[in-house]
Order: structure tokens, then C-alpha cells, then sequence
């Protein structure tokens, strides 16, 4: 089956026929395109949709996904960013396999399909113009042969005309013989021509239009095969993602079946119980008698089992349901209270006070973080005075002493209420106390002297805050890393991440990519000592450096 011998006489058709082809293969480009486009927009949507779901953060509404239920839709959300991810994933490797080859490839085989058929239009304009050469020579045979003839005639009449001379006879004679001679080289020619066009017609349809022809059916061949390629690129790269599109959803069943219908149900006990016990019978008042009529008691008066008298209060018996007024109500909402949280029922103010309480400690330990850091380069200071004036750091470290002073007074007051509160609370057992860094026993006269136990008939608690006695907490003391006076050695070697200015006393600048010594490692305080030659050495955040460390050196590891 070749096209250049069945379909010899069908140049034009041919060349429709790989048009169309190539339009084909155009049109399917702009459809794999459009669905790229469909993929990236789709994806966008998606990740649109997870993100306007997602909780605001320091929002009430960040406080709700802490119940298994809300944590499966936030994972759920998070799974559809990824899903998202996938799809984008689609768009490139369709992009980039599919519509970026084929365009290229229509580009080379318009190039192609140009050249086959314009070798094949000058075939044609050759046997074309060979016909022509050979019509010329058989109509200018046909005329000499004519003129032959009419020249014979001629001889013929004046030979037998008794009139005319001799001289017009030989005349004629001579005449005759010419255009015979012109009639067989006119005939000679016309054979000639007819042979070669004979020849060049072979090789014509037998030999160039075959062998153009068949490029050409392989060019349209290849084209059809590129495009069943790409159609198998094209289910492929959605198959490639079917795993981990699978995975997501895995994920998303997965954060489903974690929900934990008694888990959450025991998360809103905690937070909202209010730890009061509900209330009591109403007492009877005999109003037969006014002048011996009884104030009834509330069974919500402060029943603590601490051997203070209970509080009677006068008025309607409706003041006894104090719990459920609206005005109670109002009280207890976020945001709106005192500052030892007496505006909340028990259980939530000891929740309250117990995240104060954390929150001022890690305050307390940032500070002294900072403190332990410029400590420890007031002494490389005065160690090495090239490096930094010790005093440039004294204010600010006073700054620092009073500030952790003023955190410790703050849970000093906070922990006292908070014992208060758990003292109240007779179902509660004693739970033990955070254990601070910063200090490790509590101050037992500053809890019994910070608060009084006094409670008001709406169910807050007042507090009166005493005179807190200050508690000191004994200097740190510091190893003394300079006894020596020679240089320090190089423990091992860093290369810069990032461009750090040095612009403080006992830092030093350094570029990014460049390699430096290592003399003293990070001692927890985020600073590394390094040295670039023997008149430069200083300090750079160890998060700026990447540390390899001799194994041979006392302790050596590699910060990353």
C-alpha cells in the first residue's frame, strides 16, 4: 500500500488531505490547552475554598477547632489545598509534555509537509514543460509536412505547364526538395522529443512522484502516531496523580473516623462548667405568722467547707436563682471582667488563671534568656575590651532584671488566686504546680496574703490584693571561658547562610557563602564565636551559619 503508485494522480487531494491533518493536530493542541487552563482554575477555586474556611487566627473562632470534630474539617481543608496541588500538577505536565511538544512538532512538519509538496509541484511544472517541447516539435513537424506537400504540388503543375521555363521549374524542383528536407528534420526532431518526453514521463510517474509521495504518506503517518502518543500522555498524567489524590482522600476518611463524639462531649463540659452546685430546695415562709416570717437561705450561699459562716441574704426569693438571671449572664461574657477574673464562674476562672499564670512564666523565661545573653557577652567583653565597652550592656540589663521582677510579682498574685480557686472547688483534687525554670519553690505566705475569700451573691468572687513580699532569685553564674589569654583554638569550621551586618560591639559582619573558623559553639544563648583571621573574631546568630564542627573537637555536632 503506497501512495505514490495507487494514488499517483492525486496530488491535490494530497495536499487537502495533510492540511487537514495538520489542523487536526492544531485543534487538539487548543484542547489540551483549554484543559490546562480548566485544571489551573479549578485548582485556585479549591485552594480559594480552603482558605476561606480556615479558622482566623487569635479568633474565638480558632478556639472552636480544638474538638475532634472541627479538627477533621480543618484536616479536611488542609487535604483539599493538597488536592488543589495535584490538579496544578496536571495543568504543568500537560503544559509542558503535551501542548509545548506538539506545537514545536506542528512548527517542524509544516516545514516538511512545505517541502515535499513544492518538490512535487516542480516535478510536475518539469513534465509539464516537456509536454509543451514536445507539442512544439510535433505541430512544427505537421507544418513542414504541409509545406512539403504544397512545395511537391507546385513542382508537379509547373513541370507539366509547356509555358513556363525551365529555369521556374528547376526553380520549383529545388523549392520541393527544401521543404522535404525540412519536413524529415522536423520529423527527426519531433522523434527525438517524443522519446526523451516519453522517458521523462516514466521516471515522472514511476520513480519522483512515488518516491515524494511516499514521504509524504510517512509524514502523515508520524503525525498520526504523535497524536495517539500524546492522547496516551494525556490519560497518563492523570493517571500519575491518582495515588496521591487517593492518599488526600485516604487522609480526609482517615480525620473522619478520629472524630470522637464522647471527646467532644467532655470538652464542652470543660468548658463551660461553672463548678457551683445547682440549687437546693426552696424554704417554706409561713406568712400566717409576719411577725416570725423567715428570710429563706439559698443553698447557693458559699457552702466551702472552711468553717466561715454562710451569708444570709433578705429580699424575694427569686435573687436566690442568681446563676440563671440574665444580668449573671452578661457578666460572664470574654473579654469583660476584673483582671483576677472574679467575673467568672470557678472552673472557668481557674482555666483562666492557670493560662495566665503559663503565659507570665514563659514571659519570665524570654527574659531571662535575653539576660543569660547579655551577661555572657559583658563578660567576653571585659575579657577582650578590643571587643566592646562591658558598660554599653549594664542598662539593658538592668532593664531586663527589672522586667523579670515585675513578671515574677504578676505570678506571685496569679497563683495565688488560682489557689484560692482550687481550694474552693470540693470535687477537684489538688493538682500539682506548674514547675517553673525560673524558680522551683512556691512563695507559701504570698499565696495565703494575696487574696481574701470573700464571695457576692452573683456568683463573683472580689479579691484583695496584700502587700506581695518580693522574692529574689540568686544570680546565675557563669563559667568563665577566657581565663586564657591565648587564642582560642578553632573547633571547626562554618559557612555563612545568609549576609549578617554586624553592627553591634562584639559582633562581626559577614558575607553570604563565605567560610570562617569556628572558635566557641553555641551555648544555648543563639550565638556562635567565630574567626576569619587573627585580628577579626566576633559574634554571629547561629541560625545564620551553617556549623561543621572536627570530630575530634570536645562535644562537636553540626548545626544545620
Amino acid at each position: 500500500m503506497s501512495w505514490g503508485t495507487e494514488l499517483w494522480d492525486q496530488f491535490d487531494n494530497l495536499e487537502k488531505h495533510t492540511q487537514w491533518g495538520i489542523d487536526v493536530l492544531e485543534k487538539y493542541i487548543k484542547f489540551v490547552k483549554e484543559r490546562t487552563e480548566i485544571e489551573l482554575s479549578y485548582a485556585k477555586q479549591l485552594r480559594n475554598l480552603s482558605k476561606k474556611y480556615q479558622p482566623k487566627k487569635n479568633s474565638k473562632e480558632e478556639e472552636e477547632y480544638r474538638y475532634t470534630s472541627t479538627k477533621a474539617f480543618l484536616a479536611t481543608l488542609n487535604e483539599m489545598n493538597d488536592y488543589a496541588g495535584q490538579h496544578e500538577v496536571i495543568s504543568e505536565n500537560m503544559t509542558s509534555l503535551i501542548t509545548g511538544e506538539l506545537t514545536r512538532y506542528v512548527q517542524e512538519l509544516k516545514q516538511e509537509r512545505k517541502s515535499h509538496f513544492h518538490d512535487g509541484r516542480k516535478a510536475q511544472q518539469h513534465i509539464e514543460t516537456c509536454w509543451k517541447q514536445l507539442e512544439a516539435s510535433k505541430r512544427r513537424f505537421e507544418r513542414d509536412c504541409k509545406e512539403a506537400d504544397r512545395a511537391q504540388q507546385y513542382f508537379e503543375k509547373m513541370d507539366a505547364d509547356i509555358n513556363v521555363t525551365k529555369a521556374d521549374v528547376e526553380k520549383a524542383r529545388q523549392q520541393a526538395q527544401l521543404r522535404h528536407q525540412m519536413a524529415e528534420d522536423s520529423k527527426a526532431e519531433y522523434c527525438s522529443t517524443l522519446q526523451k518526453f516519453n522517458s521523462e514521463q516514466h521516471d515522472h510517474y514511476y520513480t519522483h512522484i512515488p518516491n515524494i509521495f511516499q514521504k509524504i504518506q510517512e509524514m502523515e503517518e508520524r503525525r498520526i502516531v504523535r497524536i495517539g502518543e500524546s492522547m496516551k500522555t494525556f490519560a497518563d498524567v492523570d493517571r500519575q496523580v491518582i495515588p496521591i489524590i487517593g492518599k488526600c482522600l485516604d487522609e480526609i476518611t482517615k480525620a473522619a473516623e478520629s472524630i470522637d463524639h464522647k471527646n467532644d462531649s467532655q470538652m464542652v463540659i470543660e468548658a463551660f462548667k461553672s463548678g457551683f452546685e445547682p440549687p437546693g430546695d426552696v424554704d417554706f415562709e409561713d406568712f400566717t405568722q409576719p411577725m416570725k416570717r423567715t428570710v429563706s437561705e439559698s443553698s447557693l450561699s458559699n457552702s466551702r467547707g472552711d468553717g466561715k459562716s454562710e451569708p444570709k441574704f433578705g429580699g424575694k426569693s427569686k435573687g436566690k436563682l442568681w446563676p440563671f438571671i440574665k444580668k449573671n449572664k452578661l457578666s460572664l461574657k470574654l473579654g469583660a471582667g476584673p483582671e483576677d477574673f472574679s467575673n467568672l464562674p470557678p472552673e472557668q476562672r481557674r482555666k483562666k488563671l492557670q493560662q495566665k499564670v503559663d503565659e507570665l512564666n514563659r514571659d519570665i523565661q524570654k527574659e531571662m534568656d535575653q539576660r543569660d545573653a547579655l551577661t555572657k557577652m559583658k563578660d567576653v567583653y571585659i575579657k577582650n575590651p578590643q571587643m566592646g565597652d562591658p558598660a554599653s550592656v549594664d542598662h539593658r540589663l538592668a532593664e531586663l532584671g527589672q522586667n523579670i521582677e515585675k513578671l515574677r510579682l504578676e505570678v506571685q498574685k496569679f497563683e495565688g488566686w488560682l489557689a484560692e480557686v482550687e481550694g474552693r472547688l470540693p470535687m477537684r483534687t489538688e493538682q500539682a504546680r506548674r514547675q517553673s525554670g525560673l524558680y522551683e519553690a512556691q512563695n507559701t505566705s504570698a499565696v495565703n496574703s494575696c487574696a481574701q475569700d470573700r464571695e457576692s451573691p452573683d456568683g463573683s468572687y472580689t479579691e484583695e490584693q496584700s502587700q506581695e513580699t518580693e522574692m529574689k532569685v540568686p544570680a546565675t553564674d557563669f563559667d568563665d571561658e577566657f581565663d586564657d589569654e591565648e587564642p582560642l583554638p578553632t573547633i571547626g569550621t562554618c559557612k555563612a547562610l545568609y549576609t549578617f551586618e554586624g553592627q553591634n560591639e562584639g559582633t562581626i559582619s559577614v558575607a553570604e557563602g563565605e567560610m570562617l573558623y569556628v572558635i566557641e559553639e553555641d551555648k544555648g544563648d543563639g550565638w556562635t564565636r567565630i574567626r576569619r583571621n587573627e585580628d577579626e573574631e566576633g559574634y554571629v546568630p547561629t541560625s545564620y551559619v551553617e556549623v561543621y564542627l572536627d570530630k575530634n573537637a570536645k562535644g562537636a555536632m553540626t548545626y544545620i
